[in-house]
C-alpha cells in the first residue's frame, strides 16, 4: 500500500517496525528517515512532489519540498476532516469512466516535473546561490499511473488497439483474494477493461516523459550523467484486472512488485533476479554516497551479492508476504495461508500450501519471518 511502502523506503525498516501498516499511517516526528540522514551529512535534500506523510511532520528530514501532497491530516488538530485530496478507488464506476480526461493527479505530477527541471536549473547556473560544491540529493516523487483511469487523447488512443487486457481466469475461491473481484456480474464490460488498461498504458507513457524531461535538464545543465547516481522505483503495482482484481493491496505479482532500475558510476548493464525490497534502498544509497550504513536497518545494500534471496511484505497487522527464490507464502487472516512457485505458476493459481511436497520450503519460509515477532 502506498503510504507504508513510501515509509519503509524513508526508513530502510518493514512496517511492523517502522510502525507504518496501512494507508492512515505515518512516521513519528523526527523518524530516522534517509532524507535526514544524507541532510546531517551535508547534502542538499530536495523533494518534488509525493511523500504521504499526514502527519504533522510534514518534511521527515528533507530541506526543500516542492509542489504538491503537502495538505496535513493531523486529528489532534483536525478531528477527522479528510485530507485534500481526489477520488479513491470506485470500483466498477472508475472502469466503466475510464478514457480521454485530466485528473487532478497529472495536474500535480506535471507541477513536481516543473518543479524538479526549475530547481535543477537553478541549482547548475548558479542562480540559486548556493555554494556550488554543495553536493545535491533529489527526489522526484510523481503519483500516476494511478485512479482515476484519464489520459490525454493522443496517448489513450495511441494505445486503445494496442493493449492486451488480461483474461479473467475466474475466482480463487479464497475470500481475502477474491476481495474486491470485479467479475462477469459486476457490470463491467470488455469494452471498459480495454479502455482503463489503454489509460494505464497511457499514463505510464506520461510518466516515462515526465522523467526523461527531467534527465534531459541534468544533462543540458552540463552534468555528466555518468557522475549521478539514478534510481527509479515504484511503491506499488496494479492488478489491472488479472484475476478480476484491479488497485493495489493484494500479494500477487502484479501488485506487490515493482520496477526497480539502477544508473550509476561503475553499474554494470545486468538483470538481477533475487528477491529485493524498498527497504534495500536506504543502505544502498548509503553505500553508493561512501556513507556508513547506519545500524538496524532491515535493508540490505543491493551491491552485496551475498545479500539474503528472501524478502518480505505486510498489509495492516494481518497480513504478510514471505517470498525467497520463486517461492511466495501469503499468510492470510481467513480462509487460509496459500502457496505459489511464481516459477513454475507465473499465474498464481495453484496453492500449494497441503502439498506433502513443499512441507521443507513451507517450514523454511515461516522460519524466515521469525524476526518480524
Amino acid at each position: 500500500v502506498c503510504v507504508p511502502a513510501r515509509q519503509c523506503l524513508a526508513t530502510g525498516l518493514y512496517p511492523e517496525h517502522a510502525n507504518c501498516r496501512d494507508f492512515l499511517d505515518d512516521l513519528p516526528p523526527g523518524a530516522p528517515t534517509f532524507a535526514r540522514y544524507f541532510t546531517e551529512a551535508g547534502y542538499y535534500t530536495v523533494c518534488c512532489g509525493k511523500l504521504h506523510h499526514r502527519g504533522p511532520d510534514q518534511m521527515q528530514g528533507w530541506l526543500h519540498r516542492i509542489g504538491s501532497e503537502q495538505a496535513v491530516r493531523w486529528p489532534s488538530a483536525f478531528s477527522d476532516r479528510m485530507q485534500i485530496g481526489r477520488k479513491k478507488w470506485r470500483g466498477a464506476t472508475d472502469l466503466r469512466e475510464a478514457g480521454v480526461g485530466i485528473s487532478p493527479l497529472a495536474l500535480a505530477d506535471d507541477l513536481a516535473t516543473q518543479g524538479a527541471c526549475d530547481f535543477l536549473k537553478m541549482r547548475f547556473d548558479g542562480s540559486d546561490g548556493l555554494p556550488p560544491d554543495l553536493p545535491v540529493f533529489l527526489m522526484v516523487s510523481l503519483q500516476q499511473p494511478h485512479f482515476p483511469l484519464l489520459a490525454p487523447r493522443d496517448l489513450f488512443e495511441k494505445y486503445m488497439d494496442r493493449v492486451v487486457p488480461f483474461d479473467d481466469c475466474g475466482p480463487s475461491n479464497h475470500p481475502v483474494l477474491d476481495h474486491g473481484r470485479l467479475g462477469p456480474d459486476s457490470g463491467v464490460s470488455a469494452e471498459d477493461i480495454r479502455r482503463a488498461t489503454a489509460a494505464y498504458a497511457a499514463m505510464v507513457e506520461q510518466t516515462d516523459r515526465r522523467f526523461a524531461r527531467i534527465i534531459e535538464i541534468l544533462s543540458s545543465s552540463g552534468q555528466d550523467l555518468d557522475e549521478w547516481l539514478i534510481i527509479f522505483c515504484s511503491d506499488h503495482g496494479d492488478m489491472l484486472g488479472e484475476h478480476g482484481l484491479w488497485g493495489k493491496r493484494k500479494f500477487y505479482e502484479a501488485s506487490v512488485r515493482v520496477p526497480l532500475f539502477l544508473r550509476g558510476p561503475g553499474i554494470a548493464p545486468a538483470v538481477h533476479r533475487r528477491n529485493v525490497n524498498l527497504v534495500d534502498l536506504f543502505p544502498t544509497l548509503c553505500e553508493a554516497a561512501g556513507l556508513p550504513i547506519p545500524e538496524g536497518l532491515d535493508g540490505h545494500n543491493l551491491f552485496d551479492s551475498e545479500a539474503p534471496d528472501v524478502t518480505f511484505s505486510q498489509l495492516g497487522s494481518d497480513q504478510f508476504l514471505i517470498k525467497r527464490g520463486a517461492w511466495k507464502l501469503m499468510v492470510l487472516p481467513d480462509g487460509g495461508d496459500v502457496l505459489f512457485n511464481v516459477d513454475e505458476d507465473p499465474g498464481e493459481l495453484i496453492n500449494r500450501i497441503a502439498d506433502p511436497a513443499c512441507a521443507e520450503i513451507l517450514k523454511a519460509l515461516r522460519s524466515a519471518a521469525d524476526f518480524l515477532k
